[in-house]
């Protein structure tokens, strides 16, 4: 691995501040299920494709770092709000395709950024409790910057990092301005878990229908539908199904049914 990886410091790391806050950086930061590749503008957006190679038609991911850059950011009902509410407060990581509320729209970057972080509906996946090396990086991003966190895998396109910092490939490792090495924390997540059986990825939530307008609130009732859909199981699946019935009547499980 090259120079450029630096061990965590299990707190803000100011040289991933440094890169992200200006124009064009990519870097590489562990999370609870793995690496992902962090970008904040259109110019690191276009780096993570390239690097990556990978498919430009599914929402971006968006990492929020407080729920309150969350309210800021997506369109959102109580019921959802609910949702998120509680997954932060069982720090879960959670993450739910949204439409973007218009107000946040007009804060992107008018440099690209917008084709590049959602989908052709106008929607992205806004995630929470990704993980503490992140979150704390994307939330003094936010404040202290008003740049947004964009994310997704470090890996090539279609295959896992097995949660190893030696394994995000060599395109993106040579690629990257900074490699955050965190092996240790990404274990303590999944602990009793291998390569083999452990999650590499988040759970996944679409709130929205077919045209991208947010599902109806339910109110208790049944069959309300379009419903919320569960389209990619992961981490602590079982906890967030939990959760969503106790908030909706009605929803649906079709993993692998993404966009």
């Amino acid at each position: 691995m090259s120079n450029k990886k630096i061990e965590w410091n299990n707190g803000l790391q100011q040289e991933a501040v440094e890169i992200l806050s200006n124009e064009g950086g990519m870097i590489v930061c562990p999370t609870k299920v793995g690496y992902i590749i962090m970008t904040s503008d259109a110019r690191g957006l276009e780096r993570k494709f390239e690097a990556k190679q990978r498919n430009r038609n599914k929402p971006g991911v968006v990492l929020c770092g407080s729920l309150e850059q969350l309210k800021e950011l997506a369109q959102l009902n109580p019921e959802i709000e609910e949702l998120y509410q509680k997954h932060w407060d069982a720090d879960v990581l959670l993450g739910c395709i949204l439409p973007w509320k218009e107000d946040a729209v007009a804060r992107i970057p008018d440099d690209g950024s917008k084709a590049l972080m959602m989908d052709g509906r106008g929607t992205s996946c806004f995630v929470i409790k990704f993980g503490k090396p992140g979150e704390i990086l994307a939330k003094a991003l936010w404040e202290n910057y008003g740049k947004f966190s964009f994310a997704s895998s470090a890996n090539p396109s279609g295959k896992g990092n097995r949660g190893l910092v030696e394994c995000i490939g060599e395109r993106i490792e040579e690629r990257a301005d900074l490699i955050i090495d965190a092996n240790h924390y990404v274990k303590s997540i999944q602990p009793n878990e291998t390569e083999q059986t452990r999650y590499e990825q988040g759970v996944m939530i679409s709130m929205v229908d077919d045209n991208g307008t947010l599902v109806p609130m339910q109110n208790g009732q049944r069959d309300i539908t379009p419903c919320p859909v569960l389209i990619r199981k992961g981490l602590d699946v079982h906890k967030i199904m939990v959760m969503m019935s106790d908030i909706f009547t009605t929803w649906d499980y079709r993993h692998g049914n993404y966009y």
